[in-house]
């Protein structure tokens, strides 16, 4: 009996004779898994979003595959099908708005305090069509918005609660424009560009942050302190950052992202799957 699942993740590879193939992360709501799809091309269905159904699934040492004939294509649900609120959706512009408000009602630099508002206007369209990552986590159209709504969120509970002498604003600057660059990384079906091993987002996203702050007559040290929270929020060397957290603001910022992007690892792995991004299995 064929079963039919959500895409909800995707990332396409070459075997070691150069064959290539997706390996796609499925849904239902009884279960959920990883299955490697031999000889798919990178450009071709499914995507992200779309229904498959599986007429066979071979499974060796715990690993799921199947050849491109035993998956049937499906369509992209819309509202009223079972499986549609599998994947989230961007979040509306409301909650983004009032977000951002609230956040602003914290900081003191009237010279900032513009800026916020200014960014989370112009960003909201472009992170709504863009996904945070492949695979990794926030993996769908429109993941980046989730991201970094949820970074933006968490700040907003999180910096009445912290005794120490924390300059906001460029936590919140920060974070709108941590990830800026993998609008220039992705494309918005999560294929990947050039730029994402040319550049790197975290360089994209630092060097863009720079010269917009730069554009409004931000003091050099002032600017030196907001970009260095963009170049560490990855938190580590291995971990892509150019340098490490040095100050309390890139310290909360690396944790907040580490938290955003590790749960949604979690949410979206299957239970006793092994999760890369974690370095263990998940349980659920």
């Amino acid at each position: 009996m064929t079963k039919e699942f959500l895409v909800i993740g995707r990332t396409n590879g070459t075997t070691r004779r150069g064959d290539p193939y997706c390996s796609l992360k499925v849904k239902n709501l009884e279960e959920e898994f990883t299955i490697a799809i031999w000889d798919v091309a990178p450009n071709e269905a499914p995507v992200v979003g779309q229904l498959v159904l599986f007429t066979n699934i071979q499974e060796n040492e715990g690993k799921k595959s199947a050849k491109k004939l035993d998956m049937q294509l499906g369509f992209i649900p819309n509202e009223t099908h079972p499986l549609y609120n599998l994947i989230p959706r961007p979040i509306d512009r409301a909650a983004w708005d009032a977000c951002l408000q609230h956040l602003t009602d914290f900081c003191s630099d009237e010279q900032l305090k513009p800026l916020i508002k200014e960014y989370g206007d112009i960003l909201f369209k472009p992170y709504s069509q863009y996904p945070a990552a492949t695979s990794i986590h926030h993996a769908f159209k429109g993941g980046l918005l989730n991201h970094t709504y949820q970074m933006l969120h968490m700040l907003e509970g999180l910096y009445p609660c912290l005794p120490y002498s924390i300059k906001i604003e460029r936590c919140i600057l920060a974070i709108l424009f941590h990830d800026y660059g993998k609008v220039y990384e992705y494309k918005p079906d999560g294929e990947t560009r050039d730029y994402k091993y040319l550049l790197g987002h975290i360089f994209i996203s630092a060097n863009r942050l720079q010269n917009e702050l730069l554009k409004h007559n931000i003091k050099e040290e002032e600017i030196n302190f907001i970009v260095h929270i963009v170049l560490s929020h990855h938190g580590e060397l291995e971990y892509g950052s150019p340098v490490k957290p040095c100050t309390q603001e890139a310290v909360i910022v690396n944790m907040l992202d580490n938290l955003s992007a590790k749960t949604d690892v979690i949410e979206y792995t299957g239970n006793m799957e092994s999760a890369f991004a974690l370095g263990t299995h998940v349980v659920k």
